[in-house]
Order: structure tokens, then C-alpha cells, then sequence
């Protein structure tokens, strides 16, 4: 991989891992676009790990807070009772699914699931699934013809329940083109949630299931599975571009809506498939030859 190479897939990282468009998705396609070699599942473990610095630094109150509430429930009874203390609990609790599959299914992940034709129904079929989700909520925030506004729930309504399904949302992120972000939020809004609240539970869930997993990945760098350089000046790319899409991200949500990137995904999946239907791109361009 050469330093261009690295810096424009930082770029792309650091611009989709947060929005509900699916950075693995992109990255694969802009090698495929590009005639690159795929990244391959080790790479984009391993730059999540600077869109994730991103988050801890952005949310490092929530953070803190969370993690101190947490640590004192271990010791003090009283204190698990404690909002903050049980949330700690949910992200875990939240964080085994995409932990077990991503374990299991990590052949298909690094093989399988970087078929174009399999991204492109992704990216569609998940852009249906937020579009409903969102239409939803605004439904429920403005009321309509003869239906009172409805309120949504916030993370203080958040239980150990709701906390699997969002974990399981997240799982299903394991299949590029399905979006981390764009899942979990999709979960989130079907249950009831705020857009706010599924936006930022959404952030915290990934954070041990992201760190864990590109701590993992670090192994193959060590074996030459991916250039260091290279790949950790990506990894800083993506930490700069992530940390200013997450504070527009947060900033968008609470007054506009998932619609543009609904549309942007169906656009793009449509394209992909008339792309790789007229044989302008193979379903396994770009594939790495590691």
C-alpha cells in the first residue's frame, strides 16, 4: 500500500465510520474504484481504532462518568441502581453479540462479505430498513392527522433487553455495507427511541467491540498481514476526520433527519449493481492478494 493510498483511505474512514453509510463498504469500494488492492478486514480494524480515539475524546465526560459509576457499582451495592452505573453494564451486555459472531464468522468477514453484489443489497436493504425507522420517529416527534405527539425514550429507559437489541443491530455491522451506526440507530428509532439517544448509545456500544477488535487485528500487522507505516498514518487521518464528522453528526441529528443518507445508500447500491450486472467491475475487484 502505497502513502497516497493510506491517506485517501484514512480520509474515507474518518469520513463514513460515524454516518449510517458503512466505512467498510466505502473503503472496499474505493479500492475497487481506484484498481487498489482491498484493504482487507485487518486494515479497516485496525484505522477504527483512530475513529474510535475520536469517540473517547468527544464523549470523554460521558465516558468518565460512566466508567467511575460502573467501577464503584463492583463495591457498593447502592450504587447499582445508578443510571450511569447500569449503562456500563449495558454497553458489555451490548457488546457480546458482535463479539461472539465477529469470533465465529471471521473467515466470512475477511472472504465472503466483501462480494460487491453482497454490499450493494446492503446498502440498499438497510437504507429501506433506516428510512422506515426514521419516518417513524419523525411521525412520532410531530404527530400527524388526528394522533397526538407521541414521546420517544431516552437512555434512561434503557434495559438490559433493549440493550441486545442493540447489540445484535450492531453484530449484523459485520457484513460491509450495513453500518455500524446505521443499524444500531435503525434498531434504536424501531424501538423508540430518540434520535439523539439511539445516535449516542450507538457511539458507546462500539467502542469496546471496535478496540477490541483492532487490537486483535494487530496481530496480523506483526506477521506483514499490513504495512505499519502506512497504515498507521491512516489510522491518524481517520482520528482527525472522525473527531469533526462526529461533532456535525451530533449536531445534524437534532434537526434534521436520516433521509439524505437513506437516499445516498439506496443511489449508491443501485449503482454498484448496474456497475457489476454490466461487468464494469468484477464482484471481486480489487481483492487483496495477501
Amino acid at each position: 500500500m502505497s502513502w497516497f493510498e493510506s491517506f485517501i483511505l484514512g480520509l474515507v474512514q474518518g469520513l463514513t465510520e460515524f454516518l449510517p453509510i458503512s466505512s467498510s463498504a466505502h473503503l472496499r469500494l474505493t479500492a475497487a474504484f481506484a484498481g487498489w488492492h482491498d484493504p482487507g478486514a485487518a486494515f479497516t480494524a485496525i484505522t477504527q481504532i483512530g475513529t474510535e480515539t475520536a469517540v473517547l475524546i468527544y464523549f470523554r465526560k460521558d465516558i468518565v462518568r460512566i466508567v467511575s459509576a460502573w467501577s464503584r457499582s463492583l463495591r457498593d451495592k447502592a450504587m447499582r441502581s445508578d443510571h450511569d452505573a447500569q449503562l456500563g453494564w449495558l454497553v458489555i451486555v451490548g457488546s457480546i453479540p458482535i463479539g461472539v459472531l465477529g469470533v465465529t464468522l471471521k473467515d466470512q468477514i475477511e472472504g465472503p462479505f466483501r462480494d460487491l453484489r453482497l454490499i450493494a443489497t446492503t446498502l440498499i436493504v438497510l437504507g429501506v430498513v433506516l428510512g422506515v425507522a426514521d419516518r417513524l420517529a419523525a411521525r412520532d416527534e410531530t404527530g400527524g392527522r388526528h394522533r397526538a405527539v407521541r414521546e420517544r425514550k431516552t437512555l434512561k429507559d434503557l434495559g438490559v433487553r433493549d440493550g441486545l437489541i442493540y447489540g445484535c443491530c450492531q453484530a449484523m455491522a459485520l457484513i460491509p455495507g450495513v453500518s455500524r451506526s446505521g443499524a444500531t440507530i435503525s434498531g434504536g428509532l424501531l424501538m423508540g427511541y430518540t434520535r439523539e439517544s439511539a445516535a449516542r448509545y450507538s457511539f458507546l456500544l462500539a467502542i469496546p467491540a471496535v478496540l477490541a477488535s483492532g487490537a486483535y487485528e494487530l496481530k496480523d500487522a506483526g506477521e506483514g498481514h499490513v504495512s505499519w507505516g502506512p497504515t498507521i498514518f491512516a489510522t491518524i487521518i481517520a482520528f482527525v476526520v472522525g473527531y469533526a464528522v462526529i461533532a456535525w453528526f451530533m449536531k445534524f441529528i437534532t434537526t434534521k433527519s436520516f433521509m439524505p443518507f437513506v437516499y445516498y445508500r439506496i443511489a449508491l447500491g443501485l449503482v454498484l449493481f448496474v456497475l457489476v450486472g454490466t461487468d464494469v467491475l468484477s464482484p471481486h475487484a480489487g481483492e487483496s492478494a495477501e
